[in-house]
């Protein structure tokens, strides 16, 4: 079968679903892929008068929004190359991508507009507003006047109204750049990942084959940010790429609102992080699982079944109940929810990605996938360990092939460390592999602690021990003089829903310290605990920044 390119995909897309819905905000505007196409076309007529060149970057920093996918798409047609970034960086980190970026045009949402300074972004031509279009800031004159006359312009161009044929877009070569997506970075600013079109490709090839049920029609909700490749990719690109209708929550994703928008939507497939899976697992099921009544009759063979087939039956309505499967990636999976999930047989499976792979690593489909595996190695990939024995001792997960990055841009020197002599690119992640290739991840190579007698220590272990206590939020294990440390964000909500006064909570989490400890080897204890007042700060991928919290 002929491949074509990723751009020609997209077109054919356009032609084939044009009076299909595209994209919705939910409880908001749905455009079909024709209103997508004719919102594109204005903006290239814009991107004209710009002055804006194949291969100039255009930067788009804002919520999820059915005009987000507009400028994405917008972008990468006419030539030039997309630079996503989270609408939750601070005003600095934003002026620095964009002028880092040599950004030309920078689209925004309104309150992103609000806390920005144009002055610090000195090289731009225009700013946009995302949800209008409208210009709050332009070089020219000549560019807010196009803008006024934006629907005579496109008039005049197409003066016979347009139509399918129209659509005719940039011709992309495999190795071109399409995407510059700038990672949260664990030190100083980010930087940028240049993802080429044969990455692109290669993930929308790996989606087509492993979810070919996902077809022209289909309702995905996408609730992940677009600014991170996971959910770009898997909750936007390969849909629209299969003629797919996309809602956009636009709204911080709440356990309600994500509830409502399934119930709803009826979602195809679900592409989540672990945080929001193991919310449900620990605010719904743990509590009804701990009670005495239920522990004994889950040790009675027919009652037990009957139990996990209820229980099987209420998370399938939780997500709509029309999904072929759950995708869970971006962190790791806590062990106690996975193992029950697995038992009564929920449609889910874990994946393994990063950017630099935009973003997919590993992949198995949840009827075959081992427990606590993220997969074996996706279509045009390879993935091996650093390690002597790979199948007992845990080594550095190295991966080779068509979805890996060009580099960093403008980072020579980071390019350079990333990638081995003989072109590996070095993921930072600690994994073994068994026989048949399915990878076990152990934890970062950055967080692995070295114990006082040479032992490794991976953090997220003992952390996934503590946040399956009550009470607990969230942990973050650190050493501190040659120690453990265990720094805790407590449930507020859950002790006060159970009526324990927050002055007692240091108490609860000592106890919980000596149960822990009981959990733990000799080499692994935890010495002490320190109570944060609130969330630690998390990445787009929900992932704690660890970096911030090493002194504490």
């Amino acid at each position: 079968m002929e491949k074509h390119s990723f751009l020609e995909q997209i077109e054919q897309s356009f032609k084939n679903n044009w009076n299909l819905p595209a994209l919705s905000d939910y409880n908001g505007t749905t455009l079909q892929y024709k209103d997508v196409a004719r919102r594109i076309a204005k903006l290239h007529i814009l991107f004209e008068v710009c002055g804006l060149k194949k291969g100039d970057k255009v930067a788009i920093c804002g919520r999820n929004q059915a005009n987000w996918g507009v400028v994405f798409f917008a972008t990468l047609t006419y030539g030039a190359v997309a630079v996503p970034i989270l609408h939750e960086f601070k005003p600095d980190n934003i002026h620095h991508i964009v002028n880092h970026s040599e950004s030309r045009i920078l689209f925004v949402g309104s309150v992103v507009w609000e806390s920005i300074n144009e002055r610090e972004m000195p090289n731009l031509e225009a700013i946009v507003v995302t949800g209008d279009f409208s210009i709050v800031h332009s070089r020219r004159p000549s560019i807010n006047a196009a803008r006024e006359r934006l629907n005579e312009l496109f008039g005049k161009k197409y003066p016979k109204n347009f139509r399918s044929e129209h659509v005719s877009y940039h011709h992309d070569e495999p190795e071109e750049l399409a995407i510059i997506n700038y990672t949260s970075g664990t030190t100083g600013f980010s930087k940028g990942v240049m993802l080429p079109y044969r990455s692109l490709s290669s993930n929308l090839e790996f989606a087509r084959e492993v979810l070919p049920e996902l077809t022209r029609g289909c309702s995905v909700v996408a609730m992940l940010p677009m600014a991170h490749m996971y959910g770009m990719m898997f909750e936007f690109i390969y849909e629209m790429s299969a003629g797919c209708h996309v809602h956009f929550l636009t709204r911080v994703p709440t356990p309600k609102i994500i509830m409502d928008a399934f119930a709803d939507i009826k979602p195809k497939v679900v592409v989540s992080v672990p945080l929001i899976i193991e919310k449900i697992y620990k605010k719904k099921l743990q509590p009804l699982l701990q009670k005495t009544s239920i522990k004994m009759l889950l040790k009675l063979p027919v009652i037990d079944q009957q139990i996990k087939k209820k229980i099987l039956t209420s998370l399938n309505n939780v997500f709509g109940n029309n999904f072929l499967e759950i995708i869970i990636g971006g962190a790791s999976f806590n062990h106690e929810a996975e193992a029950f999930f697995k038992k009564i047989g929920f449609r889910y499976t874990v994946g393994y990605g990063m950017t630099e792979c935009g973003p997919i690593i590993t992949y198995e489909d949840w009827s075959c996938s081992p427990l606590y595996s993220c997969g074996k190695a996706v279509v045009n990939m390879e993935v091996k360990i650093d390690s002597p024995d790979p199948i007992n001792i845990p080594g550095e997960i190295l991966v080779k092939g068509d979805n890996v990055m060009l580099g960093y841009y403008r980072n020579e020197e980071a390019t350079k460390e990333t990638f081995t002599e003989d072109g590996w690119l070095k993921t930072g992640d600690l994994a073994v592999m068994d026989a048949k290739g399915y990878v076990y991840i152990r934890g970062r190579n950055k967080s692995m602690i070295l114990g006082s007698s040479g032992q490794n220590i991976y953090p997220e272990e003992l952390e996934e021990v503590i946040n399956n206590m009550p009470y607990v939020g969230e942990s973050l294990v650190i050493k501190k003089e040659g120690k453990l440390i265990a720094l805790i964000y407590p449930d507020y909500e859950q002790a006060t829903a159970n009526n324990i006064a927050v002055d007692d909570l240091p108490r609860i989490m000592e106890e919980i310290r000596v149960k822990v400890n009981e959990e733990l080897p000799a080499y692994a204890q935890i010495a002490a605990v320190n109570l944060f007042p609130e969330e630690f700060e998390k990445t787009p991928k929900r992932s704690i920044k660890r970096f911030m919290y090493q002194n504490v």
